[in-house]
């Protein structure tokens, strides 16, 4: 058995076919991988019915602009020559080559042509003989009461004068002289804007010119002064004046 195996058994080297064993090996291999070439070029895959569509099949061409809209028709409207006018007949311009029959619609009466004997003068065409300017056709000659005169009025508020004002003072109260003012001496005119209500009240007071130095003592003062109440059309009204507060040394 190992005579067989062994290249040198002592039986001498045993030839083999190496050289038709190599060639028949190489020539498989061979065609093996011509057949591994050849079969794909020949199956060809399908490509999806989609997208060979899109590839195949051509874009839309685009929308055909919409229709310019139609032009409004042009409405020629032919002069009519008049014949007659305010119930007289014109002479024509021209002598027409065919003499027509025409039957013109009845016009309105001419208001300037027309004289209506009792009328009333811008009065309305077909009116009532003696009728009142501006009246219904077919309403009664009698004539509307006219609208009472609108009622008067009377303002809440009305402005005098401070001397005007002074007369009807039934308290004044005299301003204190503020210390300090007198120490630097002082002094001069303060004008106050002031609102007196109904009742003869001091209800607002508003600082308007003067020393600044005066100015508190001159509305403290002002305040608590009280006037006879102010009417208009025997209404009570309030009153808006300027009042001037002089101050000097010697006193208010």
């Amino acid at each position: 058995m190992f005579d067989d195996l062994v290249e040198c058994s002592p039986s001498g080297k045993k030839k083999t076919n190496k050289g038709l064993t190599v060639f028949v090996s190489a020539l498989a291999q061979v065609v093996l991988l011509m057949v591994l070439i050849i079969i794909p070029l020949l199956v060809t895959p399908a490509l999806p019915k989609s997208l060979l569509s899109t590839f195949l099949a051509a874009p839309p061409p685009p929308a055909a602009p919409p229709p310019p809209p139609p032009a409004a028709p042009v409405i020629k409207v032919k002069p009519t020559a008049r014949l007659i006018e305010a119930g007289k007949l014109l002479a024509p311009k021209s002598i027409p080559k065919q003499v027509n029959i025409i039957k013109e619609e009845e016009q309105p009466p001419d208001l300037g042509a027309s004289s209506v004997t009792g009328g009333v003068v811008g009065g309305v065409p077909g009116g009532q003989i003696g009728g009142v300017l501006g009246g219904i056709i077919g309403s009664s000659s009698t004539a509307a009461p006219p609208p009472p005169p609108p009622k008067e009025v009377t303002p809440t508020r009305i402005s005098k004068g401070g001397d005007v004002q002074m007369a009807s003072a039934i308290n004044r109260v005299q301003p204190i002289y503020p210390q300090i003012a007198r120490q630097t001496h002082t002094q001069g005119v303060v004008r106050l804007h002031t609102i007196i209500d109904k009742d003869g009240k001091v209800i607002e007071v508003t600082y308007l010119s003067g020393p600044a130095m005066l100015m508190q003592a001159a509305i403290d003062a002002v305040k608590q002064w009280r006037f006879r109440p102010t009417t208009l059309n025997n209404t009570p009204v309030q009153v808006e004046c300027v009042f001037e507060i002089n101050f000097n040394m010697g006193g208010s």
